[in-house]
């Protein structure tokens, strides 16, 4: 009944999953739009990892169903059913001759019931324990999945944002561009200008349009690997909120994070996993050597017919048995003490690789926190640099027209202003994806984590 209602359960999920997916998908093509937990939630019943994961779930939580059912009785059926033909031959001496039938046949059958129920058996004991931890880590890798499914889409996502906000600065320099080398021109047939303010306008026109093909290329990538992972196209994307402040990581204290991070990552939560599955391996082997008691009870009948001999009559019988069976492993070759020094190295590399979990949980975080608390201040940095290359293009343009600067300066000031807008939109979303990083590196990666970030992108 168990096993049947895990089934139920998994179809539900997944019958669920793909319900949400459609209901997703069918709002987002009437809205047009898909924000940061909608791509999410779409991935869910898309991505072939995720679906994987689920499925590997269900497969590791019956490990702990299996181990359970090693120290619950056991109950068998028996049945055989015998055809007897003899034949004699030669001859008997005349007083028996009687007594022996020189053709006889019959039939003889038997059936039972038998059941084992385990009294003291340490080996199933420590099996059992083995397969709870193989279950612990099923669930620990699931939720592994699921953290890594949603840095994916977010990496995704603003990957889609970065390239269309490359290509809209890079089509509004070509803008400008087309504009300053149409007035180059316009002065040079009128004899007020210099052939030399033409072609440099000209040559930085021709680059910007290769950078363009470029930027066109990269984000027909990028919408192409998100909707491989999310399983819809990406249309209006939210990019960060032109008036959204970063803020510090919260604790701002790099230590305390470290601290989430060893004992919440599903780094080392796998890696604990594993060795703890390693010492029930040991315990398993340590004990092999131990006797078993099993209550063994059997009920059967027997029975007979035909004309086996003239002294066998057809008969039934009927036999019920309840005793207890001890066993006791005498010698196996070596080969369990062998088994048993094999775990215990093994054992000894988990735990190795549980401290070299924690110590790469640590750097990650610190690479995520000093990740965070960098972009606040370049965030900052370059948004002052925006208003400091937009003024310096307004007062280069009236150096201009007042015959103080030239053509060549005004497209210098005209590219300082885009690249500090482009720079400007990197650095926020590094920000964003710093921010999930961390979370990622801390064990705290998830949908609500998503969810608070919503708020920092346009509507």
């Amino acid at each position: 009944m168990r096993v049947f209602s895990m089934k139920r359960l998994s179809m539900a999920m997944r019958a669920g999953q793909v319900a949400l997916g459609c209901m997703l998908f069918l709002n987002a093509g009437e809205s047009g739009a898909i924000d940061l937990v909608g791509a999410y939630q779409q991935a869910l019943a898309h991505d072939p990892t995720s679906l994987a994961a689920n499925d590997a779930l269900t497969a590791g939580r019956e490990r702990a169903v299996q181990g359970d059912a090693l120290l619950r009785p056991r109950v068998s059926l028996q049945a055989t059913l015998d055809r007897i033909n003899n034949r004699s031959s030669g001859n008997p001496p005349a007083d028996v001759a009687p007594l022996v039938s020189s053709d006889s046949s019959g039939t003889a059958r038997q059936a039972g019931v038998v059941l084992v129920q385990p009294l003291y058996d340490r080996t199933a004991v420590a099996t059992r324990k083995q397969f709870r931890e193989q279950s612990n880590l099923a669930q620990t890798q699931f939720d592994q999945s699921r953290q890594d499914l949603a840095l994916r889409v977010a990496e995704a996502y603003f990957g889609v944002v970065l390239s269309e906000e490359t290509l809209r600065v890079v089509q509004a320099e070509k803008a400008a561009l087309r504009q300053q080398r149409d007035r180059a021109k316009a002065r040079f047939d009128i004899g007020q200008g210099k052939i030399t303010d033409l072609h440099e306008a000209q040559a930085r026109l021709d680059g910007v349009e290769s950078r363009e093909v470029t930027a066109q290329s990269a984000l027909e990538q990028r919408r192409t690997r998100f909707q491989e992972t999310v399983g819809m196209p990406p249309d209006q994307l939210s990019g960060p909120a032109p008036g959204f402040t970063p803020r510090p990581p919260e604790p701002d204290n790099l230590t305390a994070w470290q601290a989430k991070g060893e004992e919440q990552s599903y780094l080392v939560k796998t890696r604990q996993s594993e060795r703890d599955i390693a010492g029930a391996e040991i315990d398993k082997y340590r004990v092999s050597s131990r006797p078993t008691v099993a209550l063994v009870a059997r009920y059967g009948a027997q029975g007979q017919t035909g004309n086996l001999a003239p002294w066998v009559a057809a008969s039934n019988t009927r036999t019920a048995t309840v005793g207890l069976q001890l066993t006791i492993p005498l010698y196996a070759g070596g080969g369990l003490d062998s088994r048993e020094r094999e775990s215990v190295a093994r054992k000894s590399q988990a735990e190795q690789e549980v401290a070299a979990a924690r110590r790469d949980v640590r750097l990650k975080v610190q690479d995520g926190f000093l990740s965070v608390k960098t972009g606040v201040s370049r965030v900052a940095a370059l948004e002052q640099s925006l208003t400091s290359a937009r003024s310096a293009l307004a007062a280069t343009t009236l150096g201009r027209d007042l015959g103080t600067r030239t053509e060549p300066d005004v497209l210098d000031a005209q590219q300082r202003v885009f690249t500090a807008e482009l720079d400007l939109v990197q650095a926020r979303l590094d920000y964003l994806l710093g921010r999930l990083r961390l979370a990622a590196a801390a064990g705290e990666l998830s949908e609500e984590t998503l969810r608070s970030l919503n708020v920092w992108l346009a509507a």
